[in-house]
This record gives C-alpha cells, sequence and structure tokens, in this order.
C-alpha cells in the first residue's frame, strides 16, 4: 500500500484519526510520519496488549536490566515483548522473576494444578477422610477410649461404603 501522502513509498506506519464520530485512515511511509510528527512508529507491543500495558516491562525490571536469555532456546526479552509468548519450558525458569507477579494478576495462583473431573475429586476426598478416621482409630484404641473407638469404627463403615459406591458408579 503506497502512503496516502507522497504517493510514492510503502506505508510502514499507519493511523488512524477518530474526530466527530468520523473515522479517517491514513496511511504513510517513515518518512512522511516523521514529517508529520509521528514519531512512536512501534506502537505496543503484543505482550503489552495482550498482558496489559508495561507487562514486558516487568520482566525488564525483574532482571535488574541485564538482558536475558534463554540458554536451550535462545528466547530474550525482546521476543517475549514482540510476540507475547516465550519459547520453550526452560524460558519460564529464566523469566521467572518477571512472570511471577504477571501470573498472579491474571490467574488465581503461579502453579498450574489441572482440574480433576467431579468424581474422581470425590473419589479421592473420600479415600483422603478414610485414612484420617483409620489413624484416628489407632490412636483412639491406642489411649483406650473404646468409646471414640467404636464411633470411630462405625464412621469407617460408613465413608468405606460411600468410597464402595463412588468407585463402582
Amino acid at each position: 500500500m503506497l502512503c496516502s501522502v507522497c504517493k510514492e513509498k510503502e506505508a510502514t506506519v499507519y493511523y488512524t484519526n477518530i474526530a466527530d464520530g468520523k473515522t479517517k485512515n491514513v496511511n504513510l511511509c517513515e518518512a512522511c510520519a516523521k514529517a508529520k510528527g509521528i514519531n512512536e512508529t512501534s506502537g505496543f507491543s503484543l505482550a503489552d496488549l495482550m498482558l496489559g500495558l508495561g507487562a514486558s516491562q516487568e520482566i525488564e525490571e525483574a532482571s535488574g536490566g541485564v538482558a536475558l536469555k534463554c540458554g536451550r532456546c535462545g528466547y530474550g526479552q525482546d521476543d517475549f515483548k514482540k510476540s507475547g509468548r516465550l519459547g520453550c519450558p526452560d524460558c519460564y525458569k529464566v523469566f521467572a522473576d518477571g512472570l511471577e507477579s504477571l501470573l498472579k494478576t491474571m490467574h488465581k495462583g503461579t502453579r498450574h494444578v489441572g482440574k480433576v473431573p467431579e468424581a474422581l475429586r470425590a473419589n479421592r476426598d473420600l479415600s483422603e477422610r478414610l485414612k484420617t478416621l483409620q489413624k484416628r482409630l489407632t490412636k483412639a484404641v491406642e489411649d483406650e477410649d473404646f468409646e471414640s473407638a467404636a464411633k470411630l469404627r462405625d464412621e469407617i463403615k460408613q465413608t468405606s461404603a460411600k468410597l464402595t459406591t463412588t468407585v463402582v458408579v
């Protein structure tokens, strides 16, 4: 696409002006953009748009101004700024300090724990409850608290019955 002003060079700066509800698109070459006073031609990085303005600077600030690069894939801070993505699993370790604060604002935590199907979670919870009850039963027998031991024994039977029902279904 040619520059809207000089109509000679290829346009590299695309400027949209919205005034009084009317939109006007202007395509400028680099020289005409500078002549019009449009100095910032880089715009925002994709990482900034995806993660919020200033996101890529967080990694830079966390590194203390040192340009970090991944030893495995060679991915650097500039690559993250351009694409908003990391190159490999090791990048998460290299850029960990800067990424932690970004992840905290985007997610509940900074460690991915995955999702567990409801039936499996219920089964796991019942198993953990059963182990706890068995430990309490052993302690009650050792302490010769037979009344509590009897109650725990009954609760263990009920929990075991629920556990086998959950597994069968």
